[in-house]
């Protein structure tokens, strides 16, 4: 049952680094953003440094490594909504 929680868990932490990369890929290839939440965007680049500050207090290497992923996705993507806005 160990081995399963833990795969469960990896799992988990690869579709959740992964959420943000397909659009992350549109925006990249339309350079079209404007139908983007930028509230979304914020709240998910929130999420991703609490879980990094968590995964840091309680030493949790795969809590950290995929949170300080997340992250990067999710700022590269606050980058693009900037970016390609349309005023």
């Amino acid at each position: 049952m160990e081995l399963f929680t833990e795969i469960v868990g990896y799992l988990a932490a690869v579709f959740g680094t992964a959420l943000m990369l397909p659009q992350v890929y549109k925006s990249i290839k339309t350079k079209r953003v404007d139908d983007i939440s930028m509230s979304m965007l914020v709240v998910y680049v929130i999420n991703c440094t609490l879980w990094e500050v968590y995964g840091l207090l309680i030493h949790a290497m795969p809590v950290i490594l995929c949170n300080i992923i997340a992250l990067g996705i999710g700022i590269v993507q606050l980058v693009l909504k900037f970016k390609y806005r349309t005023n």
